[in-house]
């Protein structure tokens, strides 16, 4: 696709807990303008914590306030929109006749859905199919295994245990799909192979579902986006100007924001990446996998990324969000003694006082709150626990080292080094902001840590365009 070297490209991602955009110019690469805001869409599940849901208005409305506070010159600039967003999740919502999703006012074009066309986002972290419920679905064929929180797994869940759920729906996607047939007002849902495999039950090698293997067990797959896409292709037009973005702007096919992170931040074939934010990821390009082989670690999955390639990952479900968890706990606590305590005090205070320590404690913590994929019934665990290990810098400082530490069992340094990789490049707020985990890195990788400052999914989103 042909462009001047004026144009500038809006690049979208909607990740589990906030939505980032960016304008960037076509000639130089480099970021202009951004915004972000955090989308607070998360909803109590009747499944408690089996559940894990969000509001999809909520997620709009966000991505809306965000390309408002763009600038306007720079919005009537835009000739492409690239978009991702957080993958293995699932929403379901009506045909594009039915749905309430603009109002135009004169000037602007609202992104919204009417909250009966739509469901919830029910998120990757979904942990409604056990590993029982998962023993009863039928046995795929592709390279990738099927885990709670992806996209099928869960279908298959409704379909057995709330199959009345279907009866308000004809469209299922990630909810970045979903984004994209909004803006393009698409009759049809495209879907890229990188959104198809992070679902479950979707061939790689051959670009299709697997449909007679689901329709024995019962899958709605006339839900199914039936227009798979590779990356960077092109899944329609804006209808609409939209903020001073000209109606008719292509709109790239959303990818996975792991994928679009990756992209925006390696420059060479001999680096990995390492992500903590929510969760965590570890990964590099592979480009000799082929997924017919099916030849791959328990831990480590391959995922399709860009020009026919695959990304070898090590994704864990374990990172940020244990910190997280082990600052409100303390906070909790602080609380429950009649002290109250800011969560960004207690943080700066766990970081500082870890940091301060040079030694390696002897209490080792397995931080596995929420298992991992492939072990689903792993739980978190502490050992060597003695009196010179009870010291809040101390804990802090075990609980990093056993992050990265469960990560390296993942994809060891030994299996970086034998691919080729003499770099990695950190990214995601909960590294870049947390000194003790970054230590923590190149004690267990023994490998050269580069920031990436400028590894946003939305950066990646939008060079995919190009």
């Amino acid at each position: 696709m042909s462009s001047s070297s004026e144009e500038l490209i809006l690049g979208i991602d909607l990740g589990t807990t906030s939505v980032k955009v960016v304008i960037i110019t076509n000639k130089t690469k480099q970021i202009v303008a951004k915004q972000s805001k955090d989308t607070q869409a998360n909803v109590p599940s009747d499944l408690g914590i089996e559940g894990n849901k969000q509001d999809v208005p909520k997620i709009l409305s966000a991505i809306h306030s965000c390309v408002s506070r763009l600038p306007k010159d720079l919005l009537k600039q835009v000739g492409r929109i690239g978009i991702c967003g957080q993958m293995h999740g699932v929403t379901l919502w009506k045909n594009p006749e039915a749905l309430n999703h603009h109002q135009n006012d004169g000037h602007t074009f609202k992104l919204d859905i009417d909250r009966d066309n739509v469901s919830h986002l029910y998120t990757w972290q979904d942990s409604r199919c056990d590993k029982n419920f998962l023993m009863t679905l039928p046995v795929s064929k592709s390279h990738l295994p099927v885990h709670t929180g992806y996209g099928c797994a869960t279908l298959f869940w409704f379909a057995k245990n709330k199959p009345e759920k279907f009866d308000k729906y004809d469209k299922c996607g990630t909810v970045q799909d979903l984004v994209v047939s909004l803006l393009c007002e698409n009759e049809e849902t495209t879907m890229s192979t990188q959104n198809a495999a992070s679902w479950g039950y979707f061939l790689t090698d051959k670009c299709q579902w697997e449909i007679d293997l689901m329709n024995d067990g019962n899958f709605p797959v006339e839900l199914l986006p039936k227009k798979i896409l590779k990356p960077g292709e092109i899944a329609g037009k804006l209808s609409h100007s939209w903020f001073g973005i000209p109606a008719g702007v292509p709109i790239g096919v959303a990818l996975g924001d792991l994928q679009c992170s990756v992209y925006a931040l390696l420059k060479g074939p001999n680096e990995a990446v390492l992500n903590i934010s929510t969760s965590a990821q570890l990964t590099y390009v592979d480009p000799t996998y082929n997924p017919i082989n099916k030849t791959q670690l328990n831990c480590i999955e391959y995922f399709p990324y860009f020009n026919d390639q695959y990304l070898a990952v090590a994704a864990s479900l374990n990172g940020g969000n244990t910190l997280a968890a082990f600052v409100k706990a303390l906070q909790q606590w602080t609380l429950e003694l009649g002290f109250s305590i800011p969560q960004s005090q207690v943080w700066e205070k766990c970081i500082n006082s870890s940091n301060k320590d040079t030694a390696i404690s002897a209490m080792e913590i397995e931080p596995l709150l929420l298992a991992e994929r492939y072990n689903p019934d792993k739980t978190a665990s502490v050992t060597g626990i003695t009196l010179d290990t009870l010291d809040l810098g101390k804990v802090f400082r075990s609980l990093c080292s056993g992050i990265i530490k469960n990560i390296h069992n993942m994809m060891s340094e030994q299996q970086l080094k034998d691919k080729g990789i003499m770099k990695i490049v950190g990214n995601g707020s909960g590294l870049v902001r947390n000194p003790v985990l970054q230590k923590e890195v190149t004690h267990w990788f023994k490998l050269p840590l580069e920031l990436g400052h400028s590894g946003d999914a939305a950066l990646g989103a939008a060079l995919a365009t190009i």
